[in-house]
């Protein structure tokens, strides 16, 4: 109390709801009676919301923060620090300003709906007894709340979420909260990139989501060593590949940064590539796997389809190839092209993985054109996560530690989850659709 000496106060006996019939506009007179308390001794008799403590400013002001807006009120809590030695709280309006100027802040800045908070904020600083730091004063700055496309910010309803299960905590991939970006494998850097190129207004506006991926995508571009998962398996056998024989091919860690050094990729007669990189029936232009066609397998031999072997119910069991073993990380002698590059990995080393793959949490790209009547609810994605499990990685991926990034070639940018064992969750995608001309 010493430090708001200065600060005119009285004391209104009334009940919480009482008090709250005093804020009309217009209101130039409380309607219950002021009673001086000359000793702190008799703040311990009320009860809960009882009394409050209010600053003498104005009842005639068209700011209805400043109609002698309360700035105490009793509450028999236990404090962290305290214990049940106190039992006036300060409300925020008062307690914020004071905080600030005894933290040395020179700029508080809140989104915009505080604006009319503002006049309070400096007749508090400028009626308390502090000695400012640096002797500067606090102020008080608003800007319009960052919106997200797909993204909802209200706390109270990615509260409703975490308490129905819909997600996973607050800590969800989806979840627009810092341990939710977090655990997405977003880092404080390209969070900072983010916020600097979205820039700071007054005005409502609504920021694309793929610009927060465009800057994760960025940076990771350059900073993620390179690794190898298959998320949808298939069996091939090199069928003139020695069956006990293994052979190691040097690929790089990163090509961007050769320093980051290589790794050894161990090669056998069984190895895995992925579904999405054979067709049976190929359509025009499709330069991967095809039965009689050659592919480069990444970093090693170019091989050609000979033969597609299937199950009882038509799935594929394996695909059998023959490998140009004069091919080891160069062209044909002969000097025929081949286009198609594809990933791979040695069945016998592989590891097993879980991979999470993340959608939109909604649907809808702008909160603010939910129809009237509708809700979030309407349009929350219900299939915003895909698990696949079963998936192959790479022998150094199973000693990956959490929240290790990397990019899987050809697939996207993956963060080791935190929470979950041997579960990936991708960060984003590697194609980067937002306008270039804005980069």
């Amino acid at each position: 109390m010493k430090k708001t000496s200065k600060i005119l106060i009285s004391v209104i006996l009334c009940l919480t709801v009482a008090f709250c019939s005093l804020i009309p506009a217009f209101a130039t007179e409380p309607k219950t009676a002021f009673i001086v308390v000359s000793g702190m001794n008799t703040f311990p008799l009320y009860k809960d919301g009882e009394k409050v403590l209010r600053a003498k400013i104005d009842m005639a002001s068209p700011n209805i923060n400043m109609r002698d807006p309360a700035i105490y009120r009793i509450v028999h809590t236990s404090h962290h620090r305290q214990g049940n030695k106190w039992c006036i709280y300060p409300l925020y309006d008062f307690a914020h300003p004071i905080q600030d100027a005894l933290e040395g802040i020179t700029h508080s800045l809140c989104s915009i709906e505080f604006e009319n908070h503002r006049p309070l904020y400096e007749w508090v600083i400028n009626n308390v007894d502090l000695d400012f730091v640096n002797g500067v004063k606090p102020k008080q700055r608003e800007f319009a709340r960052l919106n997200v496309t797909h993204t909802v910010m209200s706390k109270r309803y990615l509260r409703q979420l975490v308490e129905t299960h819909l997600v996973d905590g607050w800590d969800d991939p989806r979840m627009p909260t810092l341990c939710g970006l977090r655990r997405r494998g977003y880092t404080p850097s390209a969070i900072f990139d983010f916020v600097a190129r979205a820039g700071v207004a007054k005005a409502y506006s609504v920021v694309d989501y793929e610009l927060l991926e465009h800057c994760i995508r960025e940076e990771l571009d350059d900073t993620a060593p390179r690794r190898i998962a298959i998320l949808h398996p298939i069996k091939v056998v090199i069928t003139n590949f020695p069956e006990n024989k293994t052979e190691y091919f040097e690929v790089a860690n990163n090509p961007h940064h050769p320093e980051d050094g290589t790794r050894r990729l161990p090669f056998t007669r069984e190895i895995i590539i992925d579904a999405d990189d054979f067709a049976e029936v190929p359509p025009p232009k499709f330069f991967r796997m095809k039965p009689g066609g050659e592919v480069r397998l990444m970093g090693a031999y170019i091989v050609r389809c000979d033969e597609v072997m299937k199950n009882p119910d038509g799935t594929i069991a394996e695909i059998h190839c023959t490998a140009d073993l004069e091919t080891r990380n160069g062209m044909p002698a002969d000097g025929r092209k081949v286009k198609g590059t594809i990933h791979w990995m040695s069945s016998e080393y592989a590891g097993t993985a879980t991979v999470h793959l993340y959608d939109f949490l909604f649907n809808i790209e702008n909160e603010a054109d939910i129809p009237e009547g509708k809700t979030f609810d309407d349009y929350l994605n219900r299939d915003s996560v895909t698990v696949i499990e079963n998936c192959r990685v790479e022998p150094s991926l199973t000693e990956a530690k959490p929240s290790d990034k990397f990019q899987f070639v050809r697939t996207g940018y993956f963060v080791k989850d935190t929470k979950y064992p041997d579960v990936f969750n991708r960060i984003v995608g590697l194609k980067d659709s937002y306008p270039r001309e804005t980069k």
